[in-house]
């Protein structure tokens, strides 16, 4: 892939290109693709869905090109009011009259590289101008890495810049919540990262164990998800990808992501295990993606995924959101490393905590461990256990066994839900409980689907050691929450004289009253074998929370 890169400033050329095909009546020329299109202007959203999986509009050129300005005119209806005249109107003022101009790259832009595709240098040219206008009619886009990708993309099947520019600006203006296009500041590209980051957790398993057996940062390799996509692909997988995310989203993006991540872990059982930088490892693979994998196959791997609803990747999304402000991360700049210089456990090393600190959501993530409950600080019994944990969600259960094995527990919800009655215990949680083993190996189990909830209004709470400031409502409050409980599925129940994790099939984990001693066994729950021999000693045993700052930013509030 070709990008073309200044230092500083970008020189422009105030000559327009040739419009596409003007002189031309295509249908004449290309009778088949004229019929195409005819059924492309006939069908349903459903249907067009289907014809942009399928490649439907992939050939010829001009077929393509009708399609897309069909899709984005249904786009544009309900958002942007960018039109050819705006166009003309801001390369006017911006350009002038002169042949050549130097200007800053846009804002929004990291570094001013622009993926080439099949464009020539006129094409080239034509890029800047537009992203440059686009630069001074949306002044609220700060931060979109991935928006000279879909300029160069776009611009193939463009008539004219204007053409192009008014695509772009109907993308960025459509305000549907559940089916965004793009992000346009950093704060929400790195919520959908996090969301990324949560997904590949769940659906890649065991990609972390190749990163972090490296010492390499997991959080920085799945930063570049996207761009994977909008800057390393090739241009005819790139394309087929456009087809479909113009129709379906932002939510198709992470499903090719995803497959483009499980076809690498793969690559990698047959190649040498140690990489230097799996940063630049995984880049070259995705340009060269060709040798592993036609399209049709990674859509089919892709659209085997069973992601969560827009609904709850929305809800997922907005809690993302509300976490970095309440971290107070806006830029690159604010992120802080995570603070374990203080961590201190009977139970794990600071490098293990690490290890489960990067399964855990990647909103909770965000905040350090704080200790709320120990067997060799607040003694042996589940009675002190449930008073030092209740009112705290999420939790991490951590317990060493006399044998020197150590296992544990990611719990999403509070343990004050915990009740039973004549029918048993009421087992409670949500899809975003896990449990693992990091002693003598290292394994993380959890339900292959990503099950989502928390929509609801009996959203609880994320860990609240803290009091927080009043005058901050429930619903906003539930921004903050782990997902609602799935009565479908037992995560978690207990009472005052036994604690189980797991239900289905056996359980993970079975504690008795006095902390003394336990059980683990093959639960489907979490689709896990035992975690530690059948029945244990308990030698130490730890539950953490999260810690969060002690107020909340003006920006939550309001």
């Amino acid at each position: 892939m070709m990008t073309i890169s200044k230092v500083d400033n970008w020189e422009i050329s105030s000559s327009s290109g040739m419009k596409y095909s003007q002189y031309v009546d295509w249908e004449k020329i290309d009778p088949e693709a004229a019929i195409c299109y005819r059924k492309i202007l006939s069908s349903d959203h459903y249907e067009l869905k289907a014809m942009g999986r399928t490649g439907f509009w992939s050939m010829p050129h001009t077929l393509r090109s009708k399609a897309y300005q069909h899709i984005i005119h249904s786009i544009e209806s309900t958002s942007t009011s960018a039109d050819v005249d705006t166009y003309h109107g801001l390369v006017g003022k911006i350009f002038g009259e002169f042949q050549t101009s130097t200007h800053p790259f846009p804002k929004f832009m990291e570094n001013g590289e622009i993926p080439r595709y099949c464009l020539n240098k006129a094409g080239l040219n034509a890029v800047k101008r537009i992203l440059i206008c686009i630069n001074h009619h949306f002044p609220d886009v700060s931060f979109c890495p991935i928006l000279s990708a879909l300029v160069s993309l776009l611009l193939h099947f463009s008539e004219d810049e204007a053409q192009c520019f008014h695509s772009i600006s109907s993308l960025l203006s459509y305000t549907d919540p559940l089916k965004h296009y793009i992000d346009r500041t950093f704060l929400t590209s790195h919520a959908s990262c996090m969301i990324f980051g949560d997904l590949a957790n769940k659906y890649c398993r065991g990609i972390w164990k190749l990163i972090a057996s490296s010492h390499q940062n997991l959080f920085e390799f799945y930063s570049d998800w996207i761009m994977w996509i909008f800057a390393d692909l090739p241009f005819a997988y790139a394309i087929r990808v456009l087809d479909v995310y113009l129709m379906e989203g932002y939510k198709v993006l992470y499903r090719v992501a995803l497959a483009l991540l499980s076809l690498y872990k793969v690559s990698m059982s047959s190649r040498v295990p140690h990489v230097d930088d799996f940063r630049q490892d995984m880049k070259n693979f995705v340009q060269n993606v060709g040798r592993h994998s036609t399209i049709d196959s990674l859509f089919q791997r892709a659209f085997s995924i069973q992601l969560p609803t827009r609904k709850e990747l929305t809800y997922l999304f907005n809690a993302n959101k509300d976490a970095l402000i309440h971290k107070d991360i806006h830029n690159k700049s604010s992120f802080q490393d995570m603070g374990f210089r203080a961590f201190s456990s009977s139970v794990v090393t600071e490098t293990e905590m690490r290890v489960v600190w990067a399964w855990i959501p990647e909103r909770f993530a965000l905040f350090s461990p704080v200790q709320l409950f120990a067997t060799n600080v607040h003694g042996r019994s589940l009675s002190s256990f449930y008073s030092r944990v209740e009112g705290q969600d999420p939790t991490v259960l951590l317990l060493k066994t006399a044998d020197e094995e150590i296992c544990g527990a990611f719990l999403s919800s509070d343990w004050a839900q915990k009740n039973c009655d004549e029918k048993g215990f009421k087992f409670f949680g949500t899809g975003e409980c896990f449990v693992f083993t990091l002693r003598p190996g290292v394994e993380r189990y959890q339900r292959t689907v990503l099950q989502i909830s928390g929509m609801s209004d009996k959203c609880s709470l994320m860990s609240t050691h803290v009091d927080r400031p009043t005058g901050v409502s429930q619903n906003q409050r539930c921004k903050f929450a782990s997902f609602c409980t799935d009565p479908n599925i037992k995560f978690m129940a207990g009472d005052d004289e036994t604690l189980f994790i797991g239900g289905d099939g056996g359980h993970a984990l079975h504690l008795q009253a006095d902390l003394s001693a336990g059980c683990s066994e093959h639960c489907d729950t979490f689709e896990s074998p035992p975690l530690c021999r059948g029945c244990f000693k308990i030698q130490s045993l730890e539950v953490w929370g999260i810690q969060h700052s002690l107020s909340v930013p003006s920006l939550l509030s309001q």
